[in-house]
């Protein structure tokens, strides 16, 4: 008896299962090149809590998409497949520093000349719009299974599986996240450096409305506290707290946790209530920087080249900014060169390389100078924060960086 094993052949291999990695392949694919999308295989899904409203419970896990994101979904034609419904405009933020003095910093789309500065869209929404844009990519074949072997030549590139199929192509992007076993495969080294933190995240609802504005406070106790609006009067809380007292909300209720954000969004948004008294997730905090974001024949993609705080939500824009610039790259490339050419894939990374730094710097650097439980630092942070909110040319240099304008 003979057996024979499945051999895939494309342009472009992708190695992922989220959100960045499924963006990759309708863009590669809108580009016109055949692009394989390997994902591994499916994990029982847990089960969701019930609510007791008619609607679908809200994902505790949500994204501050800004313009790039948004462009670039518009143009692969899923922004329109979103259910807009449960997407919230951004039009302002507010920050305040820790103490009673606090110092304070505020950003608007009106003084930012846009319409808006980001959308909150949840997980599941973005997901769900992708995989039914994927199901009418006719370019785009997904194959399931767990890869165990990369190999690259000047003949090309192969992904192999532990089942024996094997993926041929000349591209090879990594989109596999944090630990991302495409980077591993290229023996690319990492800078790796643990917050001692974890990102708290649940949703609530609000007694006053929040007309559309994003809340964070940056405490030296408690870490960096962010309520970001959702429609209606709900907000979706972003606690990244230190670990010990990351442990203690784990084990304590949402409702006693709502206890606690009293004291910042009191005054604010009024009283908080659990939408789902049960969910609530709690995610390690690492800073994660490459030393390369291309191999021979590999670029990396979102949080396989970088991953970063999100004390400013930035990560997975990080990431839409990653294929906006490497489809770029490839489309203005010369005639007379591959998609996987060195030269090609090395412009790919300067062209990432000030933007993917610039959010490094300021997410890490922000996070250390507002750990820092000293007088002296908690008195000129405050004073820089009420400063720049004094400085508007400045104000709006930031802003159109964090908007991807």
């Amino acid at each position: 008896m003979t057996t024979t094993t499945a051999q895939h052949r494309s342009d472009v291999c992708i190695v992922g299962n989220g959100a960045i990695a499924k963006t990759a392949a309708l863009g590669f694919a809108q580009s016109g090149y055949r692009v394989t999308l390997l994902v591994p295989p499916a994990r029982p899904a847990p089960e969701k809590p019930t609510s007791s409203a008619a609607e679908k419970p809200w994902d505790v896990r949500v994204y501050a998409l800004n313009h790039t994101a948004h462009d670039l979904l518009a143009s692969l034609k899923v922004w329109g497949a979103l259910d807009l419904a449960r997407v919230q405009a951004v039009d302002a933020m507010d920050i305040k520093g820790d103490g009673e003095q606090g110092g304070n910093l505020g950003f608007d789309a009106f003084g930012a000349h846009v319409g808006t500065l980001a959308w909150i869209v949840e997980d599941s929404n973005l997901n769900g719009a992708l995989d039914a844009a994927l199901k009418f990519a006719a370019n785009v074949q997904l194959v399931t299974g767990c890869a165990c072997e990369l190999t690259c030549s000047e003949q090309g590139a192969a992904v192999r599986l532990e089942d024996g199929t094997r993926i041929a192509c000349e591209l090879v992007v990594g989109a596999d996240g944090r630990e991302s076993w495409v980077r591993g495969q290229c023996d690319i080294g990492v800078d790796y450096r643990m917050y001692h933190q974890r990102a708290i995240v649940a949703n609530f609802s609000c007694d006053k409305p929040h007309h559309g504005v994003a809340h964070q406070w940056f405490t030296c106790a408690d870490g960096i506290i962010a309520l970001l609006p959702l429609p209606g009067n709900r907000v979706s809380l972003v606690w990244s707290a230190p670990e010990t007292l990351a442990d203690t909300l784990m084990d304590e209720s949402l409702g006693e946790m709502a206890i606690r954000l009293a004291a910042y969004a009191d005054d604010k948004l009024g009283t908080l209530r659990p939408l789902q008294p049960e969910d609530v997730k709690a995610v390690p905090l690492a800073l994660v920087r490459p030393h390369a974001l291309v191999a021979p024949r590999v670029a990396l993609v979102g949080d396989a080249a970088h991953a970063v705080h999100p004390l400013a939500g930035h990560g997975m824009n990080l990431g839409f900014g990653d294929i906006v610039d490497l489809l770029a790259v490839l489309r203005e490339r010369e005639d007379r060169r591959g998609i996987a050419d060195e030269r090609v894939l090395a412009r790919y990374a300067r062209k990432r390389k000030e933007d993917v730094l610039l959010m490094q710097l300021a997410t890490d650097g922000l996070e250390r100078l507002f750990g820092a439980n000293l007088e002296p630092v908690r008195i000129v942070r405050n004073f820089g924060l009420n400063l720049l909110d004094k400085l508007p040319l400045i104000k709006r240099r930031l802003m159109a960086h964090a908007m991807g304008k």
